[in-house]
């Protein structure tokens, strides 16, 4: 295909690599998209073929829960296991001799299956039977943690205890294990992309047009997604990554191929040919995409230096999403663009021409929104400021913790199992406490039992039970509380802090409190501390990125303030609907993994508007010299398309909050509300406000440290 060069068509005498890399992709576009196509499909297939392993590791070096862990598996790993709790109810009794023979055959059966170490009997003395005889459990301890159980032998357990439903009897399920293969899937991803893919096509005006951003995002997301799925097989990758990967992926690969796309569209308008408006497109937006994508994962990759496992693989796999996502936005694209050139020219002029008819010029409605906020810069300023930081002050009352069976669908057999549960035995029986003795025998056991028994807060205390050389022991306690209530986590504080002591100092033993409700709190508990430091590390290296890319400090600074502003009032929305039940929504903590990663994903998010808008103020200030000239034009040439960006992002993030995982609610709803923040408010208002309040210091940094500082650009003259 040639080009028909104008007279404007641009001529240069050394190229970048960025320019060099829009050469390579006009020349071999058929190459390279044939080049993706053959890739992804033997990525695909060979992902099919060997199929996933996830691994929910939730293990917690230094904290108690976990060394009580550690303890059971290296001296009782007959106590180890994870349990499943199979409850029963029947309105004519549980303990009705045809009942009870139907749920004693059922239990009979579980325990002959793969994995299962031991079933409890509910009907033998001890036993778990509620005061009106309607409703029993038995506990099923199966020989390892359920993320090391296969699925298919939880699967079975679950058919088998649930061939035995019906004819007045109702049989469920509740524990971890159950709870990870009863999560169902949403239509998150479908809905966001064809939202997405309305408002491109309103914004180009062109199915076309519109298709090559979704085609690559969708391209970057099912690659990445495949890798993960092999190398799940080698790392510990949590079973909800790949829905994070193809949120976050979704996200930034329609934003970054749209602010690419968007750079091509106003060179073409500009009388370049195709081919030099591909290359100026990469050269600029595609600089500012590698920046802002770096921003991402750095952010993403910081997570694994906190050292909690569930959280590597998390950053590893949504950094490798946003680089695989950089990569396609920067060669699938440009050779899609060349390949489909002369019929998007013509669809672009043609709009053009139509905008031009009706008298519209390119990007005055945002000229003369930016003047008008430089005419009020300090009333503008304080109302958005104001509002951001009334909507961030719920967040600094943020409870974290995880949400648990409680919290499922009416519908799943591990919300029934719950239900029931609390119902016969109070609610504190769906979050037991695994408190594990060891030194001192029975002796130290029994009295480590008198002692919670004599707990407030403490509903019931199971009797001790011993390993096989007597070494170890582990008490089952019941907490009057449900699992999620900030009751329980002062409980497990308390005796932490203040039973268990004084008992260990008398019997010489070591008391740890452990299991499922402790971990969560002790996870909780490392992420609060822990996430200062992060974010520290975060805002500092883009700090210092930004510095070097705009030769400014009070640019950095202000990007530092403005992030952090739109991330507190996300975090703000989050606690408000989620924590204290707005809308509707069912109260329970904030997910302890919410507010570490939605800092780490909208803070390189929003770096992205950041260098976009800011480099084309940048490279006016460096034509002109006018600070408000400057200001104004980069809002004109960058407003209509963060603010589709953002609306694109939106939607797709937004959409999330159809899936029926409340974890993915959350992070769907405070990603689309920082993202909407972030392009409306911060984007549109306070940056133009705190511009022109900056004039001519915006630029300003001592040449001593300019001197000394790399020069890394965004834009080429």
């Amino acid at each position: 295909m040639t080009s028909t060069r104008s007279p404007r068509a641009l001529k240069r005498p050394t190229e970048s690599r960025f320019e060099r890399l829009a050469g390579w992709s006009i020349r071999h576009r058929k190459r390279a998209v044939a080049l993706w196509l053959v890739t992804l499909v033997a990525v695909l297939g060979g992902s099919m073929a060997i199929g996933p392993d996830w691994n929910n590791d939730f293990a917690l070096p230094g904290t108690e829960s976990q060394a009580a862990l550690d303890t059971l598996q290296r001296s009782a790993p007959a106590q180890a296991g994870d349990t499943i709790d199979v409850v029963v109810r029947d309105p004519g009794g549980v303990a009705d001799p045809a009942a009870r023979e139907r749920v004693e055959a059922m239990l009979a059966r579980i325990e002959r299956l793969p994995h299962v170490a031991s079933v409890q009997d509910p009907f033998a003395a001890g036993g778990a039977v509620s005061r009106d005889g309607t409703i029993a459990y038995a506990p099923v301890l199966l020989d390892k943690l359920a993320n090391e159980v296969p699925r298919e032998a939880i699967v079975e357990i679950i058919d088998t205890a649930q061939a035995a439903d019906g004819s007045g009897l109702q049989v469920e399920l509740g524990g971890d294990a159950v709870r990870y293969v009863d999560a169902g899937g949403g239509a998150a991803e479908s809905a966001g992309t064809l939202a997405a893919l309305v408002i491109l096509v309103f914004l180009f005006g062109s199915l076309l047009a519109a298709s090559l951003p979704i085609v690559t995002a969708l391209a970057a997301v099912a690659g990445t997604t495949a890798l993960m799925v092999v190398g799940s097989h080698v790392l510990n990758v949590a079973d909800f990554t790949p829905a994070l990967m193809s949120l976050v992926g979704l996200g930034v690969g329609i934003d970054y191929a749209l602010l690419i796309f968007s750079r091509y569209r106003s060179e073409l308008l500009d009388d370049r040919d195709r081919d030099d408006a591909l290359r100026i497109a990469l050269d600029t937006a595609g600089r500012s995409v590698v920046f802002a994508a770096a921003t991402v994962i750095i952010g993403l990759l910081g997570l694994i230096a906190l050292g909690i496992g569930m959280l590597q693989g998390i950053a590893l796999g949504v950094s490798l999403t946003v680089l695989v996502t950089l990569i396609a936005s920067l060669t699938l694209l440009p050779a899609m663009l060349s390949l489909f050139g002369k019929r998007i020219e013509r669809s672009v002029r043609k709009r053009a021409l139509k905008a031009r008819a009706k008298e519209r010029v390119e990007g005055e409605r945002w000229r003369r929104w930016a003047a008008f906020v430089q005419r009020r810069p300090l009333p503008v300023l304080a109302v958005s400021v104001s509002f951001l930081l009334l909507l961030a002050i719920p967040a600094t009352d943020m409870r974290l913790g995880f949400a648990d069976a409680g919290n499922d669908s009416p519908e799943k057999t591990s919300r029934q199992a719950y239900d029931l549960l609390a119902q016969g035995f109070g609610p504190g029986f769906n979050g037991p406490l695994l408190v594990v003795s060891e030194g001192g025998g029975q002796a130290a056991a029994d009295e480590l039992a008198s002692a919670l028994r004599a707990t407030p807060g403490v509903a019931a205390v199971q009797s001790p039970t011993l390993s096989e050389n007597g070494d170890v022991a582990t008490v089952i306690a019941m907490p009057d509380a449900k699992p999620q209530a900030e009751e329980t986590q002062q409980l497990v504080t308390k005796l932490r802090d203040e039973v268990l002591p004084p008992v260990a100092a008398r019997t010489g033993a070591t008391y740890l409190v452990g299991g499922p409700t402790a971990a969560a709190d002790d996870f909780a508990h490392e992420v609060q501390q822990k996430l200062p430091l992060f974010v520290g590390i975060v805002v500092g290296l883009s700090a210092l990125l930004l510095m070097v890319v705009f030769r400014s400090l009070l640019i950095p600074l202000k990007a530092a303030v403005l992030n952090l502003l739109s991330i507190g009032a996300s975090l703000g929305v989050v606690t408000l609907v989620f924590q204290h039940g707005m809308f509707g929504i069912q109260e329970s903590p904030v997910d302890s993994v919410i507010p570490i990663l939605i800092f780490a994903i909208v803070f390189g998010l929003s770096m992205d508007y950041e260098v976009f808008l800011i480099s084309r103020m940048h490279e006016e200030w460096e034509r002109t010299h006018d600070a408000r000239h400057a200001v104004r034009e980069g809002l004109a040439q960058t407003g209509r398309v963060i603010t589709a960006a953002g609306a694109i992002m939106v939607v797709v993030f937004a959409a999330f909050m159809l899936s029926p995982d409340r974890m993915m609610k959350q992070f769907g709803l405070g990603l689309a509300v920082a993202i909407l923040f972030d392009a409306l408010i911060i984007r549109c208002l306070v940056v133009p406000a705190i511009m022109r309040l900056f004039g001519r210091w915006a630029w300003w940094m001592p040449r001593w440290m300019r001197r000394s500082l790399p020069r890394v650009a965004l834009e080429k003259a």
